[in-house]
């Protein structure tokens, strides 16, 4: 996966929209289901990030800035936010 991003508009306090960040990576992972690839998805997070990612979409550390979702986090941020 390759940089996601808020719009300014949404963002801190006064953000109108909650969860657009988990969302995006719910779709990815989706689609690497769909393509077969059992929801596996790689990404590199800001280093600020590593922590919350970690917690907010079960992705894993692997080193430097590098972090993957493996398929049990996938399947998991999937049922999330897609209900059916």
């Amino acid at each position: 996966m390759h940089l996601i991003e808020s719009a300014k508009f949404n963002k801190g306090k006064a953000k109108i929209y909650f969860g657009v960040p988990g969302n995006l990576v719910a779709f990815a992972c989706k689609i690497s289901v769909d393509k077969g690839y059992e929801g596996f998805l790689a990404f590199d997070a800001k280093s600020e990030l590593i922590k919350h990612y970690e917690h907010s979409l079960g992705a894993t550390h692997f080193r430097g800035l590098r972090m993957f979702i493996q398929t049990n986090a996938a399947i998991k941020l999937i049922s999330q936010y897609f209900k059916s």
